[in-house]
């Protein structure tokens, strides 16, 4: 029976107590440098200090806590215990029978008994976690770990950066498309991109014939060449100019070319004598008598008062209406010499007759369907006739103002002014021929209508159009509405067309 005075014994743990020093005699300096004893607490201190400087990890140290227990236990001479302690509550008995066989370490507050006890446990903690591990008594002794920081939620922020991304992409796309349809010719003439303006060589086929007038420059030389079939755009030919630097003196006459030329080609006929016909005269579609009669000056010789006394009275020519105006068929006549200014007229007024029976107009709505298709040859360009036609017929129907500015510019006098737009004065001008005035079509025919413009005035195309609009004057395009307010939007895009090609008549 062991003395009442003193603790019992505990296998394995009476030579380790002996060896540890008490808390109130602290070793000398000296001692503490020397090699601490296997398997006391300090033994233990340096090896998992050194194991954390040499390996750094989580990992390492918990293998070195591992060898210190199996250092501890091969230090103890008595077997280990039968049966492992399952709660921290198992050792308070070694805690107080320590402090009953020891006053001096009784003193020791309960973390320095515990420790004391540490190296002769078993490899589970009191939590049932292993030795060494998170939540055993290892953790008493070794210094806070440091546990990984979980990386930054990245998700969110990323799916807000990515729709910010796709904003400002979507904003410099929609931008980029604006200002690509709004300004399409200039920067696809500068990056070379779209079609050509010019025709390609090779293709120039039939026949056409240019009549140029006394003081023409480049620029009504080009248009003509281009209302003729001779070029491609309205452009070509005096681009071609500026782009070549060609100063060139443009002579009257009527000159005989091909359809589908390139404006060099065009240039070098032009220039060559063997073009030029003689006793020729050429009447443009949408020419009037103010227009024409100078050019039969010019190609017939003529005077210019004979040919003015000539259209005075139009029932000479069996015409039943106040002026001949829209009469003078627009072509290409050739004159034998000593030809007078009534047998000029006579042929003309005969060659329109010809057209009006060819699209079987009867004779009491000649100057009706005459006087429509003047409208309609001053207004649009020949794939838009029948559906220019079919506005004028719906509105009419409809009891509206024409509104035509062709006709407001005929009455006001600046038919030829070389602009599409109309003047304020032109369109409030109160006269017979201002249908922006006016209900009803115009007191005569405003120009000469070839016989394309004849054919749609009298077989108008389908459709409900009200409105119609030239959106570009390089190419002729016009756009048709049924509603003012799409109306409205196409008078918007023609003057964002103009405004970016400044000079090209608007």
């Amino acid at each position: 029976m062991p003395d009442s005075h003193e603790s019992p014994s505990v296998p394995g743990l009476d030579g380790l107590f002996d060896d540890l020093p008490t808390a109130s005699s602290p070793l000398p300096e000296r001692e503490r440098r020397e090699q601490a004893a296997p398997g006391s607490r300090r033994a233990m201190r340096e090896a998992r200090e050194t194991a954390e400087r040499t390996q750094g990890g989580e990992h390492a140290r918990g293998a070195e806590h591992a060898r210190g227990d199996e250092s501890a236990r091969g230090a103890a001479p008595s077997p280990a215990p039968a049966a492992a302690p399952a709660h921290r509550s198992t050792y308070v008995p070694v805690t107080a029978q320590a402090s009953a066989s020891d006053p001096e370490r009784s003193a020791k507050d309960p973390l320095t008994v515990a420790s004391e006890v540490a190296p002769v446990l078993p490899a589970e903690s009191s939590a049932g976690a292993p030795f060494g591990q998170e939540g055993g008594l290892d953790s008493l002794f070794s210094p806070e770990r440091h546990k990984p920081v979980p990386p930054k939620k990245r998700g969110r922020g990323c799916l807000i950066w990515l729709i910010v991304l796709l904003v400002v992409l979507g904003a410099i796309a929609a931008g980029g498309a604006w200002v690509y349809s709004t300004y399409k010719p200039q920067i696809d003439k500068v990056m070379g991109w779209g079609e050509s303006a010019d025709y390609p060589a090779g293709q120039a086929s039939g026949e056409a014939t240019l009549t140029i007038l006394k003081g023409d420059t480049g620029s009504p030389v080009s248009t003509a060449l281009y209302k003729a079939g001779v070029t491609k755009t309205d452009r070509a030919f005096y681009d071609y100019l500026i782009q070549e630097n060609k100063s060139v003196t443009f002579y009257p006459g009527v000159y005989k070319l091909q359809k589908k030329m390139t404006a060099a080609a065009a240039l070098a006929a032009l220039q060559d004598p063997k073009n030029r016909m003689a006793n020729t005269v050429r009447i443009a579609e949408g020419g009037t008598m103010a227009s024409s009669l100078p050019r039969i000056v010019d190609g017939v010789g003529l005077k210019l008062a004979d040919l003015q006394a000539a259209v005075k009275d139009p029932t000479v020519y069996g015409v039943q209406a106040k002026s001949l105006e829209g009469w003078l068929f627009p072509a290409t006549y050739t004159f034998d010499p000593g030809v007078t200014a009534k047998d000029v007229i006579q042929r003309m007024v005969d060659r329109t007759r010809e057209s009006l029976q060819k699209a079987g107009v009867p004779d009491a709505d000649a100057q009706r369907v005459l006087t429509i298709a003047s409208i309609i040859e001053r207004e649009a360009r020949t794939p838009d006739f029948a559906k220019v036609s079919r506005v004028i017929e719906n509105r009419l129907a409809d009891g509206m103002k024409l509104q035509m500015d062709s006709t407001a510019q005929y009455g006001f006098g600046e038919l030829h002014a070389g602009k599409a737009s109309t003047s304020k004065e032109a369109q409030n001008n109160d006269n017979a021929w201002n249908t922006y005035v006016i209900t009803g079509l115009p007191a005569t025919p405003i120009a000469s209508a070839g016989d394309a413009a004849i054919d749609a005035a009298m077989h108008p195309a389908d459709g409900p159009w009200l409105y119609f609009v030239t959106v570009n004057m390089s190419t002729g395009e016009t756009q048709f509405s049924t509603t003012y307010e799409e109306h409205q939007q196409a008078i918007k895009k023609m003057q964002a067309w103009c405004k970016a090609n400044p000079g090209t008549g608007c």
